[in-house]
């Protein structure tokens, strides 16, 4: 039997008409054809947020916490949605067809246009989470080469799963999404001088860790099943590749992020005088 034969689509308990009228095979060649751009904007960003930087080196700093708090707002209901949706679409698979299926099989980009219709917007709000770094240069905090490393390579590689319909990227945005359901509720409750206990933070980063662990594991396991030839799976073997190279940066620069915030003593005191509010773990 094949193991990359059709897959039935979970029962959505509602279907709205702009999903059940998505096709992905539609928005292909029109992602493709842009892609190229995303490393033009990429280059204009990096650009444009050091000279932000130096622009803002002599000027006070910029609050905007009305402005934060709804962009925080709407980027966390965005998640969550995202999260809902591909969810469901993620328990469809393994309950009735397993973890091979879940890495090897793109029927949730083939065959089923909800989750079809949330992988695009996953994709293009890549681009809009640009955003998050004019918050910080305008409000003059701390820029970390980890939060601008991986805004621009998440970009790239979303895009590049979508166009290549790799089958584990269901794995990347059900997770993704999930995490920054967390994270930019977090923000906007921090927008809106609400503190959050510390514990949640850690939670948050221990939650991007764990997600980079599990990106090195199915990325190798994909390449596993399609270096091996028994089975069909939907993965380019530069994919899997280029996959496991940025989970594993991610996995190195998140860890070094995390000890060097919550388990160095100084960080843990410029942590609590700052009452918990703790801006540099927005990173993804």
């Amino acid at each position: 039997m094949n193991k990359l034969e059709p897959t039935i689509i979970p029962n959505y308990l509602y279907v709205f008409t702009f999903e059940k009228d998505f096709v992905y095979a539609d928005t292909l060649t029109t992602i493709t054809n842009y892609y190229r751009y995303c490393f033009l904007v990429s280059v204009v960003y990096i650009v444009l947020i050091f000279v932000g930087k130096h622009y803002m080196s002599n000027r006070p700093k910029l609050e905007l916490k009305s402005t934060l708090a709804l962009w925080n707002a709407f980027l966390a209901v965005f998640s969550i949605f995202v999260f809902l949706r591909m969810a469901t679409e993620m328990y469809h698979t393994l309950s009735n067809y397993g973890f091979y299926r879940s890495i090897c099989n793109p029927s949730f980009l083939t065959q089923d246009p909800v989750s079809g219709f949330w992988s695009l917007l996953f994709i293009l709000s890549k681009l809009v989470e640009f955003g998050d770094t004019m918050f910080i240069v305008l409000r003059k905090q701390p820029l970390l080469f980890l939060h601008w490393y991986h805004h621009v390579s998440v970009l790239l590689y979303a895009w590049l799963c979508y166009i290549e319909t790799t089958a584990y990227a269901r794995w990347n945005a059900t997770i993704n999404s999930f995490i920054h359901s967390w994270m930019y509720s977090y923000y906007f409750l921090k927008a809106m001088q609400f503190i959050p206990p510390k514990w949640i933070s850690i939670m948050i980063t221990t939650l991007q860790i764990l997600q980079m662990i599990w990106g090195c594991f199915v990325t190798m396991a994909a390449y596993n099943y399609v270096r091996s030839g028994e089975y069909g799976c939907s993965v380019t073997p530069h994919n899997a590749i280029i996959g496991l190279l940025i989970y594993f940066t991610y996995f190195i620069l998140f860890g070094k992020f995390f000890k060097e915030t919550y388990l160095s003593g100084k960080s843990s005191k410029v942590f609590e005088k700052k009452n918990g509010i703790h801006h540099r773990i927005k990173t993804n």
